[in-house]
């Protein structure tokens, strides 16, 4: 009988962890401003980091190597064929729900495609373009 109060102890902190893209937003967006006053979460500009070809990596040069030129498709993985789920949210309620996976993903790709981490900024704007697009 002890399992049954740890279980719900637990489901109630993961729950607490759940956010909204929004909120990954404002989060990033906060930081943004902090270094750079009047900051403001651009979708357009997200497109534009999404679709941009870097030089760094041959198999891997723009995000769409892996996730199609559309967010609202499914993508495979350039080098291990791993299917990927979409990015837009739109379509997967599941994407940027979970700060900790966010960060981690986005720490992993822009260190692959950038070449660097991405700004707090840059993360916004992407969140922003996922969010919007349809």
């Amino acid at each position: 009988m002890r399992v049954l109060p740890a279980l719900c102890l637990l489901l109630v902190g993961t729950a607490c962890h759940a956010e909204t893209p929004q909120q990954i937003i404002q989060t990033y967006a906060a930081d943004a401003a902090a270094r750079q006053p009047g900051f403001t979460p651009s979708a357009k500009r997200g497109a534009a980091l999404f679709h941009q070809r870097f030089a760094l990596n041959d198999k891997m040069p723009a995000c769409t190597s892996c996730h199609t030129d559309s967010p609202l498709n499914a993508g495979q993985h350039a080098v291990t064929g791993k299917a990927i789920r979409p990015l837009a949210v739109a379509v997967n309620g599941e994407r940027f729900a979970d700060p900790a996976k966010v960060e981690k993903w986005f720490g992993r790709n822009c260190k692959e495609v950038v070449g660097r981490a991405c700004t707090p900024g840059e993360k916004a704007d992407f969140v922003a373009y996922m969010s919007a697009v349809r």
